[in-house]
């Protein structure tokens, strides 16, 4: 299985009203863009957040999170999150907003 599709369907729920919003495969997974610039995924059963370089850290302390490191090289102010971290929708919405806020504050890569 290259990503879960339940949970990628979450994740489009929870963004399907934003404008600019694309999705593709990347990773092994499904990726969600905002703008251009990517916000969030699914990998296996697993969640890929952008939260941005401030929050990293921060993120990485929390319970079922670690470093996002797709062939092995870390990508900073990305992080992994397992399904017990997202088990239910408040959880799942707190942290698609966290990664849609930062990528949000970035310029905007295409005209979607």
């Amino acid at each position: 299985m290259a990503y879960n599709e339940e949970i990628s369907s979450r994740i489009f729920r929870l963004l399907r009203r934003r404008k600019g919003l694309s999705g593709k495969k990347m990773f092994g997974g499904f990726a969600y863009l905002l703008h251009g610039n990517l916000c969030c995924g699914v990998r296996d059963d697993y969640l890929i957040l952008r939260v941005g370089p401030d929050a990293y850290q921060q993120f990485l302390q929390s319970p079922h999170t670690r470093e996002f490191a797709p062939a092995g090289r870390v990508m900073r102010g990305w992080v992994v999150v397992e399904q017990e971290g997202f088990e239910g929708e408040d959880d799942l919405q707190r942290l698609i907003t966290q990664a849609v806020d930062f990528t949000l504050s970035l310029p905007p890569k295409d005209a979607a």
